[in-house]
């Protein structure tokens, strides 16, 4: 084995010129990434934009449909608790009311509505 004197290189001086042209092709090759990465994002944007508002109106019209089913259903129940003849079993059944007698019975009629001008409204829409 030969052994070649080891002698020490100063570098400290060197100084490393920059390339132009590879500066040009970072910033070209930083330009068509910077494009297409828009792009994408412009071409992608309004197709998620159509998917959530696909997915929000088929999520509002199912809401609308529970809503029209619940109505109905509070309709109908509404109907039953204005039921005369139930109104009349809960009170004679659970509250213990009856029937007055024929005598105690008093019938109140609503006094005839007048007009602004003094008349009967049932007189003046005859006219």
């Amino acid at each position: 084995m030969i052994a070649f004197p080891q002698k020490a290189i100063d570098n400290s001086q060197v100084v490393r010129e920059v390339d132009p042209r590879a500066s040009r092709d970072l910033w070209t090759l930083l330009m068509v990434v910077t494009a297409l990465v828009a792009g994408l994002v412009l071409y992608a944007w309004p197709n998620l934009e159509l998917r959530q508002a696909a997915t929000a109106k088929e999520e509002l019209s199912r809401e609308r449909e529970r809503l029209i089913e619940q109505n109905r259903k509070l309709k109908l129940e509404r109907a039953a608790l204005e039921d005369l003849r139930r109104v009349e079993a809960i009170a004679t059944r659970e509250l213990g009311l009856r029937k007055p007698p024929a005598e105690a019975v008093t019938v109140v009629e609503r006094p005839a509505q007048r007009a602004p001008d003094g008349t009967l409204l049932a007189h003046a829409q005859e006219h």
